[in-house]
């Protein structure tokens, strides 16, 4: 199995010790009792019925108190008591919780929250790394080292936080081991991780999202799924509980992430050779909007890098378009998830903005608008050619990059020459650099075209200020730039193969050295554009309607407490008001 290298680095017992099992049989507790007395340590009353709350929760499988504890309770505990600081650790837990039922099962999911607000809050040391690792080993052996399924309930939320968390600190431990290459880690942090090459290893990593994907069999479910089939058919008694196949589902887009960040965008694409992206948007199969964000990115960044710019366009339009169009129900997630889904919002957009500059084509009219709005100037100076606008905009929307060779041996064998190739940032980017520098005589060239219909090849040279035989070379490779592999299945898989089509806004011949430029650029859908208005307006008079009720209401209490009948002119004036008002009879003075 997939799990066997790191199950053996790592085993529960030898974490938490070998009398884990004999503690737990001397304490059979149940989760109602009471705290336990003279703690040594001082735990808010509010944390203490949080913990209870949480272990009762885990230990019925009630999924629905479990997502309320987790995304509510937990952040809200967060900022009231531990903003700044850790969470209560094992010990603590311990005092109030005590040794109960299912206590190591519990403490291990515990441990996830702990040290993942660590990472958030905190900074975290070489020591809490490695006992971050650890758990997730813990973790992963408690569901994959069994011959059925273990019996626990989670909400989707809480299991894609866990794919994504584990990814993002196998992001950090990595980033943070490749500073010893600028020196810039101390004495006793390289002592450390010399000691323990296996942390947060790659291939342990790789291991573990594999063997979730294999034990949930999440792919031959897709495969029925995509073909309107009963999934549940060809799942076996781990694919058929949520729980696994949940964490398969989100292994797949865990995998896409991972390959993605190592620059391995073929293997990134394929491995979501399964999953129907449209269906993955509408569809309510994940029910995570962190999820589909973090999708469509990866996606459409590793279409971008290869030169892939109308499927690139394509899966980022689709997405930006449903972001719009969900704003309403955004607020209701959790604090940190809109944080992560704004700033992949505007990666997106510069990504989207370098893909449309370098294969320009109609995009839905709200994002157009948006972008506009958002990088007009930034769009102009790409166009006119200015390369460290790219470059700017590539560091931007780019991921953090990673090498998998990177680690402290290699590290202090290397020639100090030989360490640019730890600089894997730098080469994702030398290598975007240099394919814009092959469109940028493009770009210029269609700038020109855009402005005559005919124009002979030699005062298109002299414009350019180059020898005919170069522009032609140009003219050539921009016949060969538009020429865009794009997949052409209906579906919304994404695809590796394709077709190779052109969406230029601008397509010519040459014919006895004469350029005829034709304008492809589609004619605008008024269609779409009426009924955006139509909808403007009825949600402006829907507004308006609701001022109006407003100020009727303002004044009905102000009409029924002036019937005093001792008060004649009061009495006169409010009938006389209240009968213009009901009947559309002119009054007489």
């Amino acid at each position: 199995m997939y799990y066997d290298d790191y199950e053996d680095d790592y085993n529960y017992d030898e974490i938490y010790g070998e009398d884990v099992d004999q503690r737990e049989s001397d304490y059979d507790h149940g989760y109602m009792g009471s705290f336990p007395q003279g703690s040594l340590y001082t735990i808010p009353d509010p944390v203490q019925n949080f913990l209870m709350c949480l272990y009762k929760a885990i230990t019925e499988k009630n999924s629905n108190e479990i997502r309320v504890l987790y995304e509510n309770t937990f952040a809200q505990l967060t900022d009231t008591y531990y903003k700044d600081t850790p969470w209560p650790g094992e010990e603590e837990i311990l005092s109030v919780i005590g040794q109960r039922e299912n206590y190591k099962m519990f403490i291990i999911f515990y441990k996830e929250l702990y040290f993942r607000h660590i990472y958030a809050n905190c900074q975290p040391t070489i020591e809490q790394r490695l006992d971050s690792y650890k758990n997730y080993c813990a973790l992963f052996n408690l569901l994959l080292s069994t011959d059925k399924p273990i019996s626990l309930e989670l909400n989707n939320q809480w299991l894609w936080d866990i794919i994504d968390e584990f990814i993002y600190q196998f992001q950090s431990c990595s980033l943070f081991r490749m500073r010893a290459c600028s020196g810039k880690l101390s004495d006793h942090e390289l002592e450390f991780i010399r000691q323990n090459q296996k942390m947060w290893n790659i291939h342990s990593v790789l291991n573990v999202l594999h063997s979730l994907v294999d034990k949930s069999n999440i792919n031959s479910q897709l495969k029925d799924f995509n073909d309107g089939k009963d999934p549940n058919v060809k799942a076996d008694i781990f694919g058929r509980e949520p729980l696994y196949k949940m964490l398969g589902y989100f292994s797949l887009i865990g995998l896409l992430r991972l390959h993605s960040i190592l620059g391995d965008y073929y293997q990134a694409i394929h491995v979501l050779e399964n999953i129907d992206l449209q269906q993955h948007l509408i569809h309510n199969f994940a029910g995570v909007l962190a999820c589909k964000t973090t999708t469509f990115y990866y996606v459409g960044f590793a279409y971008m890098m290869m030169k892939r710019y109308a499927d690139a366009i394509r899966i980022f339009a689709n997405m930006l378009v449903y972001i719009q169009r969900t704003k309403q129900i955004q607020p209701l997630y959790r604090t940190v998830q809109l944080d992560l889904i704004e700033k992949q919002t505007e990666q997106m957009y510069v990504l989207l903005n370098i893909c449309l500059v370098l294969y320009p084509q109609r995009i839905d009219e709200s994002v157009s608008v948006t972008l506009q709005q958002k990088l007009g100037d930034s769009m102009n100076k790409m166009q006119r050619g200015e390369q460290i606008e790219f470059e700017n905009a590539f560091n931007f929307g780019c991921p953090k990059f990673l090498s998998p060779i990177a680690t402290i041996h290699e590290i202090d064998t290397l020639a100090s020459g030989s360490k640019e190739k730890f600089e894997i940032s730098k080469q994702q980017l030398d290598v975007f650099m240099e394919e814009i520098r092959q469109q940028l005589p493009i770009l210029n060239i269609r700038n020109y075209l855009k402005l005559y219909t005919t124009m002979p090849i030699s005062k298109l040279a002299n414009f350019l200020d180059i020898e005919e035989k170069e522009l032609k070379l140009l003219l050539l490779a921009y016949k060969q730039k538009m020429n865009n592999l794009s997949c052409v299945d209906s579906s919304g898989k994404p695809e590796l193969t394709g077709k190779f089509v052109s969406s230029s806004d601008i397509d010519f011949y040459i014919d006895k050295g004469m350029i005829h430029i034709a304008d492809t650029k589609v004619e605008r859908r008024y269609g779409d554009f009426f009924l955006r208005q139509i909808n403007s307006f009825e949600d402006m008079f829907q507004f308006v309607s609701t001022i109006k009720l407003q100020q009727q209401k303002k004044k009905l209490p102000h009409t029924s407490t002036n019937t005093n009948t001792n008060n004649a002119p009061a009495v006169t004036n409010n009938a006389n008001t209240t009968t213009t008002a009901a009947t559309p009879a002119p009054t007489t003075a």
